[in-house]
């Protein structure tokens, strides 16, 4: 099989929310897959600067912009900006999102409402333009970025998982309606990874950490480096017949009811 399939050379992608973690590691690898990059943040300018450095030094070529995928004037702006100065967006990742770890009899409405629109909605106000133009040019890619809360519940992330649930099936309609114009729309559901947000509990001793490694049947965290072989075959050729799925690159956990507390 040629590595040609997996090519991205020539590709214009645009990855949101992808100043750092997860984001930021998917980004890097479609850039060292040969697409141009455009990366997206929306807290400060120095973020994404940071993280186009970070890029630029590893012999990307790289493009930041920032707005908030939520704001439906400033992401039309930022699409025409961007195919305008850097070219047509061929590979879109939609992965900004947010979690508020808050038990649902506690939580607010407008936090409620913030989750779910930036993590649903969001998706949706981005992706319309960008799949818009994919389809007068004949094809793209869009990657969903889901969760294991798109198939699983757990305490205090109901509006992330209520979000998360909802973008599997929107992922699946995008599919279904998009198929026809050669725009294949898939999702990626991480599981637990080493980023620096889970830095504070991947430490022995502590409880979550320890329940994390026993869950995975890979016996450890994810490195966000894990994610890229997935993102860069939905980006590729070699994903043109598959639509409508998500790749859960989760160690296992998916896959089983968990380990005995007494097998090694």
């Amino acid at each position: 099989m040629s590595t040609e399939l997996f090519s991205l050379q020539g590709k214009v992608a645009l990855v949101t929310g992808a100043t750092h973690g997860l984001g930021m590691a998917m980004a890097m690898g479609l850039g060292k897959a040969g697409a141009t990059l455009v990366i997206n943040g929306h807290s400060s300018q120095e973020k994404v600067d940071a993280a186009l450095k970070e890029h630029r030094d590893a012999g990307i070529t790289a493009h930041g912009y920032l707005f908030n995928v939520t704001d439906e004037q400033q992401v039309a702006d930022a699409v025409e900006k961007i195919e305008t100065e850097v070219g047509p967006i061929d590979i879109l990742v939609n992965n900004a999102g947010i979690i508020r770890r808050t038990p649902m009899l506690e939580m607010e409405l407008a936090e409620w409402e913030n989750v779910i629109r930036t993590d649903l909605t969001g998706v949706f106000i981005m992706t319309k333009p960008v799949v818009s133009s994919m389809i007068k040019r004949g094809g793209g890619k869009v990657i969903n970025i889901c969760s294991m809360m798109s198939e699983l519940g757990r305490n205090s992330v109901g509006a992330y998982a209520a979000a998360k649930g909802g973008l599997k099936m929107l992922t699946r309609n995008m599919a279904t309606e998009w198929a026809k114009h050669n725009v294949q729309v898939n999702g990626i559901g991480p599981g637990y990874f080493a980023t620096s947000q889970t830095a504070p509990i991947r430490v022995d001793g502590n409880p979550m950490n320890e329940f994390i490694i026993s869950r995975t049947p890979a016996g450890r965290w994810g490195d966000p480096e894990d994610l890229q072989g997935a993102t860069v075959f939905l980006s590729s050729r070699a994903s043109d017949f598959v639509t409508g799925q998500i790749v859960y690159v989760d160690g296992g956990i998916l896959a089983t009811i968990g380990r005995p507390a007494n097998e090694s």
